[in-house]
């Protein structure tokens, strides 16, 4: 390279010229990974180094040396994504995929201020007889030009932004008031137990106890009504930590549920060590349910699993009576699911606990 310069701790630059400049900074770049792939021995033992690496270069129209340098730290992060170690170029599907993470970023500055977020409830039913006990709360964006956005696209922007902090905030004092209120209503069963998922950023900032602790005394909510769902990701990112927080959320007298159980690191471990309560089975191993081969054998494994270890257990993605059978055979506790009812507004869900009231009187 014409240049190369460290940036600041890990991260390094190096500068290509002449028309052949991509390919040679591709080239250098796979090098370079290959001479870290050799283990360095220090103090005696073989210790191994990665890493990732994004090249941008001017073909992508820009000749500005700060824009060369972003696209190459979203090439590189990109690298990072796809499981560290390899060498990523920015290009067209890439920029676009940034100008939309800015946008969308901008746009959600404003979203909470602006009453463009809202809450929208999934009733948690027993599955011994489909009463409903509680509800889970999901965060909904609805954009004025662009209608509802996908959590799966704004979700992960306000995670890495750190917009998810104030957002969670709000989703949990929000959802705390709106069970309050359906409990003056009387509605026995949404006004059950309150289900609300915590972030990797919302567990590792030093305010998540106090908001709770905050939620819970403003809304006049009791703890007890109130269980936080952590994936097993983020448990696992730094479990120390992890643990000391939870302890103190434990001791605030809310449940902290595992959650999309046997999608991350699914170790016994850790569900012995952490303070849970209850452990909620991903829907895809629901959705295997009397389709595929062992789909039963898998969820009564993670059932006995958690009934062992003292766990309630909730099964996500219930669709089909097929399913919610198979569930009441396996023992399991608790489910949700479309069979029961989409996530909706919480107007909508008082109409769906009337008409459940209703159909009830009617059966009987």
């Amino acid at each position: 390279p014409a240049l190369l310069a460290r940036l600041g701790g890990d991260e390094f630059l190096g500068l290509f010229h002449g028309e052949d400049a991509e390919r040679s900074a591709v080239a250098y770049a796979e090098h370079a990974l290959a001479e870290l792939a050799a283990p360095l021995a220090v103090a005696g033992k073989d210790i191994y180094v990665g890493a990732s690496i994004g090249v941008a270069s001017t073909d992508t129209g820009t000749t500005e040396p700060t824009a060369l340098l972003s696209n190459a730290d979203a090439a590189m992060y990109q690298a990072k994504r796809r499981g560290g170690n390899r060498v990523e170029v920015f290009g067209e599907e890439l920029r676009v995929r940034v100008l939309d993470r800015m946008d969308t970023e901008h746009a959600l500055h404003g979203a909470l201020e602006r009453s463009e977020l809202a809450l929208h409830y999934q009733p948690v039913v027993r599955v011994a007889d489909g009463r409903p006990v509680g509800c889970e709360a999901l965060l909904r964006w609805d954009h004025p030009d662009q209608g509802l956005v996908s959590p799966n696209r704004f979700i992960p922007v306000a995670e890495e932004s750190g917009l998810i902090i104030p957002i969670g905030t709000w989703v949990l004092e929000e959802g705390c008031r709106q069970v309050a209120r359906w409990e003056e209503m009387g509605m026995a069963g949404p006004a059950g137990v309150l289900e609300v998922n915590l972030s990797a950023r919302q567990v590792d900032h030093p305010d998540l106890v106090a908001s709770v602790e905050r939620a819970l005394g403003d809304s006049g909510l009791s703890p007890d009504r109130v269980v936080l769902e952590i994936t097993e990701s983020t448990l696992m990112h730094d479990a120390r930590s992890a643990l000391r927080v939870l302890q103190r959320l434990k001791d605030l007298g809310v449940s902290l549920a595992i959650d999309d159980f046997g999608t991350g690191y699914s170790s016994l471990g850790y569900l012995q060590r952490f303070p849970l309560d209850v452990l909620k089975v991903d829907k895809s191993f629901v959705a295997g349910l009397g389709q595929a081969p062992g789909g039963e054998e898998i969820v009564a494994a993670v059932v006995g699993l958690a009934h062992a270890l003292g766990l309630r257990v909730v099964a996500e993605g219930v669709e089909t009576h097929r399913q919610l059978a198979a569930l009441q055979e396996l023992g399991c506790d608790f489910a949700q699911g479309y069979l029961f009812s989409p996530p909706v507004p919480a107007e909508d869900l008082v109409a769906w606990e009337g008409g459940r009231a209703a159909f009830s009187a009617s059966a009987s």
